[in-house]
């Protein structure tokens, strides 16, 4: 499993580093990407639904979020 720290990190960023991993993730690797912010974790979604990549995302604390991503 690829892990990606985000946290502290504004948007662009925490997309630009998912897509990094993206032809890791179409070979069948996991990522989970660790953000404090809720507007990556809207992006990092849609940028899921325009991929056709599956994502989950929860609030593991308050206003900290870890987001699963897999093809």
């Amino acid at each position: 499993m690829i892990e990606i720290d985000c946290m502290g990190e504004v948007c662009p960023v925490p997309v630009l580093m998912l897509k990094k991993h993206h032809q890791a993730i179409c070979r069948g690797e996991k990522v989970l990407l660790l953000t404090d912010h809720s507007c990556a974790r809207k992006s990092i979604t849609e940028y899921c639904k325009q991929t056709r990549l599956r994502c989950s995302a929860q609030e593991v604390m308050n206003g900290v979020w870890e987001i699963s991503i897999e093809s």
